[in-house]
């Protein structure tokens, strides 16, 4: 799949171009059934399915006060979408000259840098442009003037209520990772980059990767089994969620460090993916350095056993 930064960059020839907008966070179930239309769209006409997708959440630049913790990072985020097979995404700097895009000035200029647009497939709710000025009704209008077509799709249902990343983020936030798993099509997966901590890990014998997790929903606090990947490899490790109370610090901050089991290599700066396998046990506070040491390996083994 080919990320292109500006319209400019996209190369349709003489072949349809068939669209995918939203945000995305998740790439859940709902946004898959979007993109899927758009697949199908471009089979259908032998177009090039595109998805249009931005760098942000739009609340950062609107109104940072309301900006949600996301469920991926934009690197999970672009891989989740690769893998649905579509020719290209379009990443949107979502700046504040970009905010004040009227939705009618922007599903025009679609029409216009995208070459022969064939289709836009959005959620029914969907809405865009300054002060969420456009919305399908609006698309609808435009593609009947400029002659494309517009797929509002209603929203998924799992368990009686709608799929969407509001409540998946609750589930995650509950510690409900199997329902946020289906909601999710997959495996729930933690993703940040490798950062240097404290090397206590490394000196109870068991080395961390501390990960860089500001902006995301995590799970609660405590242990779990999980898959760790860097690159292709996967790996399996330990994770902990929590403020190490064993320490005592006066002012902790939230740490999120993985053991990968028989694994020594030196992984800083590098992105790390976690994917949840199952809970180990809540966060705890020990007596001593000592005895937390002999609960790591004990949780080790669990781990061993769960994966």
């Amino acid at each position: 799949m080919k990320v292109i930064r500006a319209a400019s960059e996209f190369h349709s020839g003489s072949r349809r171009v068939c669209v995918a907008i939203g945000m995305f966070d998740g790439v859940h179930l709902g946004h898959q059934q979007v993109i899927r239309q758009t697949l199908e769209d471009a089979r259908q006409h032998d177009g090039l399915a595109l998805v249009v997708t931005f760098d942000r959440h739009p609340n950062a630049v609107i109104a940072p006060e309301s900006m949600p913790l996301l469920i991926q990072t934009l690197p999970q985020k672009l891989r989740a979408i690769q893998a649905l097979g579509v020719h290209a995404t379009w990443l949107i700097e979502f700046d504040r000259a970009f905010s004040q895009v009227t939705g009618d000035a922007f599903a025009r200029s679609l029409a216009r840098d995208l070459g022969q647009l064939h289709s836009l497939c959005v959620g029914s709710a969907f809405t865009f442009g300054h002060r969420r000025s456009g919305n399908v009704a609006l698309l609808k209008q435009v593609g009947r003037e400029l002659g494309f077509q517009v797929h509002g799709l209603a929203a998924v249902s799992l368990g009686g209520r709608a799929v969407s990343s509001t409540r998946i983020r609750e589930a995650i936030q509950a510690g409900d990772l199997d329902l946020a798993a289906q909601m999710l099509g997959r495996t729930y997966a933690l993703a940040g980059t490798v950062r240097r901590g404290d090397q206590l890990g490394r000196e109870l014998g068991f080395p961390t990767a501390n990960l860089e997790v500001s902006g995301l929903v995590l799970p609660p606090r405590g242990v779990y089994a999980v898959r760790a990947r860097f690159g292709d490899q996967p790996h399996p490790a330990v994770l902990n969620i929590g403020l190490r109370p064993t320490l005592g610090d006066p002012h902790p901050t939230l740490q999120v460090e993985a053991h990968l089991l028989d694994f020594n290599q030196d992984l800083y700066s590098r992105e790390l993916e976690v994917a949840f396998v199952a809970r180990i046990r809540d966060e705890q506070r020990f007596p001593s350095l000592k005895a937390l040491k002999v609960q790591i390996g004990r949780d080790v083994e669990a781990a061993r056993r769960l994966l």
